[in-house]
């Protein structure tokens, strides 16, 4: 009896042993995954804890690693600790992109340093990549990423902007103009200039993106000469054209090959979506650089139609094609529009082109589009129009690499409570829920003791 006591009693140890032993093995290699493979969800309501796909494309071309240095107190007055906040922000860069060092500098213990980096408010960011470097005050995922790709550039590209013929502005503020394009390209690291081609003997050779907006009045024949100079010697160019007369250009049509049909572009899918029925939609999207991985809809106010004559010169693609239920109104439009088979044109209808060529041994780009409206100030908040603007852009910059959906600001969700809810749940949870605890404990003892 003894011995078979004995016998259990070690097999007992050894097993509980042996479980034990398996435990800490378990325990160590579940330690083990979670330090080498992290895993996350985000569960808020709009993706406030996780990078945009745009944010994550940028960091994947940043070849090297990116320096963020926060010139920040431990405490500030308005936003409390403003390290703290920084570091759970820059964290979500760091868990796609671990070579994004952060540092911080207490501009109070050591001005001289925030002096030479040409600091002036508590919080300012400073991030460096090969030896470029931008400057933040304002934290946010939009300002950060454009940031990165500011940095991402090898240099600042020259846009030039027509002007003297009532052209679009890029810094103006009229609802025609497109102020606020402009200032998405200064983010995003573009220099604009207007060029007057009255006042100067040629287009610049730095130009890296010559952009004619919509003009009002006729170009001089000397002004539309240096222009066909300028395409002539590889320059890139994005031509906006809208319902008007070509005022001179038709010289720079034929010379890129393309046909202005007359009438505006009518789709009765805008209709169904409470816009007017000459508010295009651009859905169908050519297979391109530009248009790659895009799924916007774009809406082009009134709109034209461009044709590209296919010819041995220029490579040619519709980039934008429009109401594949609706056609190109010839006649003067009413509130009825209607198809005349004899007269107008049956969609799809192409009102954006892309077109290259090789010249000099380099690509030669230009992007041409039969409106000017979709990025004008009244009209570039709707659908995906700053996108595929931004995009436009990008190519025509040779920037193709940061050809992305523009990064977004994040808006989450808040929960907004009233005194009396704030005193409901505080009564509720820190007493009657603990009281409800109690009494449910008390009968259960009370019926067990009476038995």
């Amino acid at each position: 009896m003894i011995t078979v006591n004995k016998k259990l009693r070690l097999h007992l140890l050894l097993q509980n042993g042996l479980f034990v032993v398996l435990l800490l093995i378990l325990v160590g290699m579940l330690g083990y995954l979670a330090i080498e493979f992290r895993t996350q969800w985000d569960i808020s309501q709009n993706g406030h804890n996780s990078l945009s796909e745009a944010s994550r494309d940028v960091l994947q071309k940043l070849d090297g690693p990116v320096s963020v240095t926060v010139y920040a107190t431990t405490q500030d007055a308005q936003l409390g600790d403003i390290r703290k906040i920084i570091s759970e922000f820059v964290a979500v860069y760091q868990r796609i992109k671990p070579d994004l060092v952060l540092n911080f500098i207490d501009p109070v213990e050591q001005p001289n340093l925030a002096q030479e980096a040409d600091v002036r408010m508590n919080g300012e960011m400073v991030m460096t990549f090969n030896d470029r470097a931008e400057h933040l005050t304002t934290i946010n995922e939009q300002t950060f990423t454009n940031a990165l790709m500011r940095l991402v550039r090898s240099d600042q590209k020259q846009l030039m902007m027509l002007s003297g013929h009532g052209e679009r502005k890029l810094d103006g503020i009229a609802n025609r103009d497109m102020g606020e394009f402009g200032r998405k390209l200064t983010e995003a690291g573009f220099k604009g200039e207007a060029l007057n081609l009255a006042s100067t003997q040629e287009i610049p050779s730095n130009t890296s993106v010559l952009i004619i907006a919509s003009p009002q009045t006729d170009l001089l024949a000397g002004e539309v000469d240096k222009l066909l100079d300028y395409i002539e010697h590889g320059g890139n160019l994005l031509w906006l054209v809208d319902q008007e007369s070509l005022y001179g250009l038709l010289p720079l049509a034929e010379k890129l090959g393309l046909t202005f049909t007359p009438g505006v572009v009518v789709d009765p899918q805008a209709k169904r979506l409470r816009s007017p029925v000459t508010f295009a939609l651009g859905t169908i999207y050519g297979q391109h650089a530009i248009t790659e991985n895009f799924d916007f809809i774009t809406v082009f106010p009134f709109v034209r139609q461009i044709i590209f004559n296919e010819n041995e010169e220029w490579h040619g693609v519709s980039l934008v094609e429009v109401a594949p239920q609706g056609w190109v109104e010839v006649s003067k439009l009413n509130d009825e529009a209607t198809f005349d088979e004899a007269n107008d044109m049956a969609g799809p209808v192409s009102v954006a082109v892309a077109l290259d060529r090789t010249i000099d041994d380099r690509e030669q780009r230009i992007v041409v589009v039969g409106n000017g409206h979709f990025l004008a100030n009244t009209y570039l908040g709707n659908g995906g129009n700053i996108d595929f603007g931004i995009n436009l852009i990008n190519w025509l910059a040779g920037d193709e690499d940061l050809i992305t959906i523009q990064p977004r600001a994040t808006i989450d969700s808040q929960l907004i409570l009233s005194e009396s809810a704030l005193t409901a749940i505080v009564i509720g949870f820190l007493i009657a829920l603990p009281l409800l605890f109690l009494m449910s404990g008390l009968i259960i003892w009370w019926r067990r003791r009476r038995r």
